[in-house]
């Protein structure tokens, strides 16, 4: 497939990635620039797609290195997740590989309008104050349908899904906002390798813009863990929230 590379969509891309993988490790949403800046290029909608995900993968790998190297991510806690993304991500992989994007948009709007009018009745509800017990999966069986649906949503279209991932660790199974994000960024890693390697059977991936776009979403990420490690979860809380609404927006107008 054709598409033009020159150094104003370069910088482009290394921009949107750089950005993306910023508000992608603090909260979601990030996807929602790096797909037009990828269909920007001339890339049809199904290409952009499984192109984004080089960046998504990297930007998750490094963003979860840097918050087991600060402490915040313990590997114990990341292997019960995997089972039910990783199922989820390759049933909606493939299917996204065959079907226009636009099917689940409707459920994306849902889940993140509903995040949004919780935290702001009930902001505990993804930002558990200080000392708040965190459960198992076998403690929250909703959390399993919870992940099995964020990695089919991600193996889908991948735009969004950290809201997804943010209402289940955070709402169901209580983990304060920075390990909340730690442990999205490793899960984000898995059910996006699973549906890369989806799109590279399909034949879907364009290397060359999706790398570039990657260099960016690496920096991004790893500014965004020493930012999020930092700051107080109060502010955590509003940068989520903002995102939210951004991406709401951003989705119906789409």
């Amino acid at each position: 497939m054709e598409y033009e590379l020159s150094v104003l969509t370069v910088s482009l891309l290394v921009l949107a990635g750089f950005i993306a993988g910023f508000i992608n490790t603090i909260a979601g949403g990030g996807s929602m620039l790096t797909l037009p800046a990828l269909m920007l290029m001339g890339m049809q909608a199904d290409i952009a797609n499984a192109t984004n995900r080089v960046g998504i993968f990297l930007q998750s790998v490094a963003g979860a290195r840097g918050f087991h190297k600060h402490g915040k991510l313990e590997i114990h806690t990341v292997i019960p997740t995997l089972l039910p993304t990783v199922l989820g991500s390759l049933g909606g992989a493939v299917l996204a590989s065959y079907l226009p994007l636009t099917w689940l948009k409707p459920a994306l709007l849902f889940t993140m309008l509903g995040m949004a009018a919780l935290m702001l009745v009930q902001p505990n509800v993804v930002a558990p104050p200080p000392g708040t017990p965190v459960h198992t999966i076998a403690e929250r069986p909703l959390a399993w349908f919870g992940l099995f649906f964020a990695g089919f949503y991600g193996g889908f279209v991948q735009a969004g899904v950290g809201f997804i991932i943010i209402a289940t660790l955070a709402g169901v199974l209580r983990f304060d906002l920075v390990r909340t994000n730690a442990l999205k960024m490793a899960i984000n890693a898995a059910l996006t390798a699973i549906a890369l390697a989806v799109f590279v059977v399909r034949e879907q991936v364009l290397w060359v813009p999706g790398l570039i776009m990657a260099f960016g979403t690496v920096i991004g990420a790893t500014m965004s863990v020493k930012f999020a490690i930092s700051v107080p979860q109060s502010v955590l809380k509003w940068v989520l929230f903002v995102m939210v609404l951004a991406s709401c927006g951003a989705a119906y107008f789409s």
